[in-house]
């Protein structure tokens, strides 16, 4: 049973840094490209970033330059670090694992998912 767990979400304050780790079971980690999704109120799911099994690493234009994504295979764990952040940034985050070549923008292309962690920046 494959199983993906976020965590390190929070309530921080504009321009403050976060970092999520999301740890896999149940799947020959290091096969898989690994992603990360959010979702505000009220908005579609919206890719963040992700890391390929062939170490490549893809971001939006809407967070490219503060956020970093890295993985670990022996510890079958990524991760989510989360510079100057803003209010814009707020929305659960979801880790997701899927696919054996390349990667997708689009949340049916990962077979995976973990239940998500609530970031929330505000004042």
């Amino acid at each position: 049973q494959v199983q993906l767990v976020e965590t390190g979400g929070g309530l921080v304050q504009p321009g403050a840094s976060l970092k999520l780790s999301c740890a896999a079971s149940g799947l020959t980690y290091d096969r898989y490209t690994v992603a990360w999704f959010r979702q505000a109120p009220g908005k579609e799911f919206e890719f963040v970033a992700a890391f390929t099994q062939s170490d490549t690493k893809h971001y939006a234009d809407s967070i490219k330059g503060r956020f970093t994504v890295s993985r670990d295979n022996s510890k079958a764990s990524m991760f989510l670090q989360m510079d100057s952040l803003r209010q814009g940034d707020t929305a659960v985050y979801y880790c997701a694992a899927g696919g054996l070549y390349g990667y997708s923008t689009s949340r049916a292309w990962y077979m995976y998912w973990g239940q998500g962690t609530q970031v929330t920046v505000s004042s």
